[in-house]
């Protein structure tokens, strides 16, 4: 079909952007769809690579679960460039292409903000002189080896600091499929706390959960669309809060913020909150998890559509 433009009558269109591998698997959509529907908003539920899908048509593109794009991030970056140009994307395409690789974890820890340290190993980098340094830098018990351009867990690893072969392996079988590689320390606090993720809409705090820890010692990477992953309810404590907020205020593109963002924390061996991600393109969520959390992403969806 064509992707010309056409006037427009009726409700608002907004299109929330899937993929076939994660139909049924987004908590967030129906309760999503019942919220803008309650707004008088239209809402149609499509896949990214579906070519018959006219994104002219809709007044406003929201990407919600496209979840394979890890393997086909060349023609997801593509796709994204082109869609901009027909309708109203968000996130805005540059801010996820730049989100879409875990690199711009260098680029806040460049604007002095506290982040999981990062280590990267290209795909023509040497491996074992890599993580041996990584290993001599930081104390840290166990590592995490996991791709960069990567979601849901797939392809990460947590080795103790004595697996050096098999840290070596790992990272061998992510830089021959030419996927760099990221090294991290494992910290041992998430045992106990867990992980805190912290919603945004707009850049208005909405709530936040907690994961429970996700990587078991050894174990080989999930195979599935993402890891199993245990949530509940969680109260953001001040420092949190604060580290988001420096996090979203340094990222604003064009002198806003995003529509939608989810900053993940660890805190370190210090007990200090440290950036483990943050996610601009398709997170989960977790709206079942706070009274009114639909209601606030539906509002600010319905804000954007009226936006200039």
């Amino acid at each position: 079909m064509s992707d010309a433009r056409e006037p427009r009558r009726g409700p608002a269109r907004v299109a929330l952007v899937g993929a076939r591998a994660a139909r049924g698997l987004d908590e967030d959509m129906a309760v999503l769809v019942a919220a803008l529907q309650a707004r008088g908003v239209r809402c149609e539920v499509v896949d990214w690579d579906d070519a018959s899908v006219r994104w002219a048509d809709f007044d406003l593109t929201l990407l919600r679960s496209t979840w394979d794009y890890t393997e086909r991030l060349g023609e997801f970056r593509g796709w994204l460039r082109r869609v901009a140009g027909l309708t109203r994307l968000h996130n805005p395409a540059p801010l996820v292409e730049w989100n879409t690789d875990k690199h711009y974890l260098r680029d806040l820890a460049a604007l002095g903000l506290p982040v999981v340290p990062s280590a990267f190993i290209e795909p023509v980098g040497a491996l074992r002189p890599a993580i041996e340094r990584f290993l001599a830098e930081h104390s840290c018990a166990e590592l995490v080896i996991k791709p960069a351009v990567g979601a849901g867990s797939r392809g990460a690893r947590r080795l103790g600091r004595a697996q050096l072969a098999e840290a070596q392996a790992h990272a061998a079988s992510l830089a021959e499929a030419g996927r760099s590689v990221l090294l991290q320390p494992y910290f041992p606090g998430v045992e106990r706390e867990g992980e805190t993720a912290l919603l945004f809409f707009d850049g208005r705090f909405s709530h936040a959960i907690r994961k429970g820890p996700l990587l078991r010692p050894n174990a080989d990477p999930t195979r599935a669309l993402f890891a199993p992953e245990h949530i509940t309810v969680r109260t953001a404590a001040a420092d949190e809060l604060a580290v988001a907020e420096d996090v979203l205020t340094a990222i604003r593109h064009s002198g806003r913020a995003p529509l939608y963002a989810r900053v993940d924390l660890l805190r370190d061996p210090a007990g200090a909150p440290r950036v483990l991600e943050l996610e601009l393109a398709e997170p989960s969520l977790f709206l079942n998890y706070a009274a009114g959390a639909a209601e606030r992403f539906a509002a600010s969806i319905t804000e954007a559509l009226g936006a200039p």
